[in-house]
């Protein structure tokens, strides 16, 4: 018998994905359950320009993760600012309330996972401001 076939690699990328900015910044999810059908989790991309942020909320299902590819954003955590620069990652618990800012003069870029999913996607995501 012959081993499963894996499925054909399913690759996005973000210029072609839609951009929400409904809560600030310039987000594009490029891998979920919507665009490659995944079970477990949901990634994206995003840009924040120098005084702009993505507004308060926060994941009741899931944990987020965020790698800064470039730029220095602020990302205030229950309250408590921490910077994170271009090179490091920061871990954002359930339920945890958050806010992303770039007070800086350049514009932040950071690639975001969020894992594991809600039950339904409404659930995912509750804001706060």
């Amino acid at each position: 018998m012959e081993p499963a076939k894996a499925e054909p690699a399913k690759i996005k990328t973000a210029s072609e994905m839609h951009s929400d900015t409904r809560r600030g910044g310039d987000l594009r999810v490029l891998l979920s359950p919507k665009t490659v059908g995944s079970t477990s989790g949901f990634m994206g991309y995003a840009t924040i320009a120098p005084g702009d942020k993505i507004s308060e909320h926060y994941h009741p299902y899931s944990e987020e993760f965020c790698y800064v590819i470039k730029g220095t954003m602020i990302a205030r955590l229950d309250g408590t600012p921490h910077e994170v620069k271009a090179g490091q990652a920061v871990f954002i618990p359930m339920n945890v309330r958050h806010r992303l800012m770039n007070q800086g003069s350049e514009e932040v870029a950071i690639v975001f996972h969020l894992s594991p999913l809600a039950p339904r996607p409404e659930l995912g995501h509750v804001d706060t401001e």
